[in-house]
């Protein structure tokens, strides 16, 4: 298994990722930068945090021109495996790969902390590691977090089962006190129809060994893992 983790001005949470794949997972992973044209050869993308060409215009609208995207983008559509975390979510909604959209924060602040999220699906393949129900404990850290869909989508999101991933208190209560940026439905996670791609605003890399205050990260990556090889 081979995984790649995309590099763009900005991005400043590419070496966590690299760390949690390939030291913590022992995957072989390798850092694509923003002007690569092919992402051949490899098993998983990671489209990692930060503030891409310094978020101008909206987070991610100026990165999804770049020629990587449109890699990641033919990847994506012939089955790929991509995970966008933070800022990486938003720039696979500003590329049409996953619906919705992140505006700014409700109380317009940068949030930097640790919050509880409540798994809605563990039968995809980055969560079956968890159980339905399971809170995690997870850091988040942005801007432009507030995640937006409209009643309609938010209804085929629910139908499809493919949110994966709410906002809630430590013991797993959802209201709207522990939502921290505003998202629709508390949602912090969702996945494509077709299940091979995921955006996420919590950081699962920021949290994946013991020495880092936590490791609910971790089974985010081993989930993966064991499903890209068949385990």
């Amino acid at each position: 298994m081979k995984a790649g983790v995309v590099v763009f001005p900005g991005s400043n949470c590419d070496h966590d990722c690299y760390y949690a794949l390939n030291s913590i997972l022992g995957i072989n992973t390798e850092y694509i930068w923003h002007k690569e044209g092919s992402v051949k050869g490899f098993d998983l993308l990671v489209l990692p945090g930060g503030f891409s060409y310094g978020d101008y215009l909206r987070c991610g609208a100026i990165a999804k021109h770049s020629p990587v995207v449109d890699a990641v983008v033919d990847f994506a559509e012939k089955g790929g495996h991509v995970l966008g975390i933070c800022n990486g979510f938003q720039v696979l909604t500003e590329s049409g790969l996953l619906p919705g959209a992140l505006i700014r924060n409700k109380n317009l602040k940068f949030i930097c902390e640790y919050v509880s999220v409540i798994v809605e699906n563990a039968k995809t393949g980055f969560t079956s590691y968890y159980n339905d129900g399971e809170i995690l404990n997870i850091p988040i850290a942005h801007m432009d977090g507030n995640y937006y869909i409209d009643e309609k989508g938010l209804n085929d999101l629910l139908e499809n089962e493919q949110v994966v991933f709410r906002y809630c208190d430590a013991d797993g209560g959802i209201s709207e006190e522990d939502n921290p940026n505003g998202s629709v439905y508390n949602i912090a996670g969702v996945i494509n129809k077709k299940g091979n791609i995921m955006g996420m605003m919590p950081h699962p890399e920021r949290c994946c060994e013991p020495l880092l205050g936590g490791n609910h990260g971790y089974y985010l990556f081993e989930s993966i893992k064991n499903f890209l090889k068949g385990a």
